[in-house]
């Protein structure tokens, strides 16, 4: 697979303090990369840097193998950034036409409409929309130049429930046709389910870099969750074996663990009050804010 994106040993410093510090990341050609962390860990920056909207203070940043800031390197991007701009005065279907125009072989307006689900305010004048509608046209002005590098920040916020998965099932067909997707979110859940590659962030420093499942079973273990009987305290919790953190919810009680069948055991062999049993693997959110506290 070819390179689509590199960053080597990427700073970027304001007023002293790195914004993002010393950060090197390759990114294949056809991946969808979900870039995670906290506010003010350096996601913007980063992909400001990549867009060649902001230029390091040292280090190289490659895009599709060029200068971010070439033209033929622009020609074969796409951006949907946290700010939505509209155009004054313009009507969708012109906003989305103006940005088409600007491309070679740009995708048709139909189809630009339908995957940003406008079809029924193409005529409408683009300033007038909602907040959530804004942000799906800014997705339409993404994909005006059939993009081969998608960039995507905080993409879904505002969107309703049908947007939202009318988004996603297009990101999924770009992904299938060998585009490669960068997006930032705060909807764990939606990176979970999406990409190939979680990389986070903090600090400006890189601190974790896998898929989904490996940055799980990595930073979380496995959970076991259980209603607990009045007898059960967190004392009597912590003193048990291999757990390594306790999130009580009512008398429902969650165990992280390192090793579940010893906890397991450990719970039925001092005969520990609970029903309703359950064991599964730590979600992406449990492993994400696992990762930042060990980074603070």
């Amino acid at each position: 697979m070819k390179t689509a994106i590199q960053l080597t040993g990427v700073s970027k410093i304001f007023k002293g303090k790195p914004a993002v510090d010393n950060l090197s990341l390759t990114i294949q050609e056809g991946t969808v990369v979900a870039l995670l962390g906290p506010n003010g860990a350096g996601k913007t920056t980063t992909v400001s840097m990549i867009l060649g909207l902001q230029q390091p203070t040292k280090g190289t940043v490659k895009l599709l193998g060029g200068d971010p800031r070439e033209q033929k390197v622009r020609n074969r991007i796409g951006a949907m950034l946290q700010d939505v701009s509209v155009i004054d005065g313009l009507k969708v279907s012109e906003s989305i036409n103006l940005f088409r125009s600007y491309y070679e072989k740009p995708l048709t307006l139909d189809y630009l409409l339908k995957v940003s689900n406008l079809e029924n305010e193409k005529d409408k004048i683009a300033s007038s929309l909602s907040g959530g509608q804004q942000r799906r046209l800014g997705f339409a002005l993404a994909l005006a130049g059939d993009p081969e590098v998608i960039f995507l920040d905080e993409p879904t916020v505002g969107m309703d429930v049908t947007s939202r998965q009318l988004f996603w099932d297009t990101v999924r067909a770009m992904a299938g046709r060998g585009r490669t997707i960068v997006l930032t979110t705060h909807y764990l859940d939606e990176a979970d389910s999406v990409a190939d590659r979680i990389v986070v962030i903090n600090n400006g420093k890189l601190i974790a870099d896998g898929t989904p499942s490996e940055i799980k079973a990595n930073t979380t273990g496995r959970i076991i969750s259980f209603i607990a009987g009045e007898s059960v305290t967190t004392e009597k919790l912590l003193a048990l074996p291999c757990v390594t953190d306790i999130e009580w919810s009512g008398r429902k009680v969650k165990l992280s663990s390192s090793n579940t069948d010893q906890l397991i055991v450990a719970l039925i062999e001092k005969r520990f009050e609970m029903r309703d049993i359950e064991i599964q693997s730590g979600g992406l959110e449990d492993a994400f804010q696992a990762l930042v506290h060990q980074t603070k």
